[in-house]
């Protein structure tokens, strides 16, 4: 068999993956150099490569609402949270040695480029790792926001990179018998009510036939998945 062939992927990382497994951490710099290496490994394999982060790890658009906060504010300070991971990252990329630019939704000149769509393209093509901030979109998740993105670019895959290697028919940190699902397609997706990311993301990548690929990543095992040669689910139309 054959590995895929991929020639512009986007790479999701969740907010909490910056803060690791210390408590009270908003950032541990350790687990973002190792973010960085697993991003830069896809990139010397040859493939355009952005990347686009969570912020849970500081707030939550729900979480602020949920204290209090109007709905739509609480969803501009979450995304302010995501422009914060952005930055880590791109400062640890630059130090490793890439070219890298952050592209925003929400205007911050000082800090990134306005999001277009062209020049996020060119970026890629010249051979950048274009970094996605906030998508500027209120009461729209980041896997939603990722998914726009991907879309937007021409990506070739979407990934979702996790602490799990990939999709099972039940949690696998609770139960041993999960059975892992190597390949799945969106409609069985919404049918077994998999929870692999919220519905408008199912919706977007299910619309325009977007390969979403869910892997595990640490120890240059997301690299190892978009070549086919570690465990991860493969979801398409």
């Amino acid at each position: 068999m054959t590995s895929p062939s991929y020639n512009r992927v986007l790479i999701k990382l969740s907010g909490e993956r910056f803060a690791g497994d210390t408590t009270n951490v908003v950032l541990n710099v350790d687990e973002i150099q190792q973010l960085a290496d697993e991003v830069l490994a896809v990139q010397a394999a040859g493939m355009q490569t952005s990347v686009t982060v969570g912020g849970g790890n500081i707030l939550r658009g729900k979480e602020a609402a949920g204290m209090g906060i109007e709905e739509a504010q609480a969803h501009y300070m979450g995304m302010l949270a995501i422009m914060f991971n952005a930055l880590a990252l791109q400062s640890i990329l630059e130090e490793k040695g890439a070219e890298t630019r952050v592209l925003s939704g929400i205007h911050m000149h000082n800090v990134a480029e306005p999001f277009i769509r062209r020049r996020a393209v060119r970026h890629l093509e010249k051979g950048r790792i274009v970094i996605f901030g906030p998508s500027g979109i209120p009461f729209m998740t980041s896997d939603t926001a990722g998914a726009l993105r991907a879309i937007e670019i021409g990506a070739d895959l979407y990934v979702k990179a996790t602490k799990v290697a990939g999709i099972f028919d039940k949690d696998p940190v609770k139960h041993d018998d999960a059975e892992h699902i190597e390949q799945v397609t969106y409609r069985d997706i919404l049918k077994r009510d998999l929870e692999v990311m919220d519905g408008s993301a199912i919706a977007l990548c299910k619309d325009n036939k977007l390969p979403l690929m869910v892997c595990k990543i640490g120890d240059g095992t997301l690299l190892k998945a978009i070549q086919g040669k570690a465990q991860h689910t493969l979801v398409t139309a």
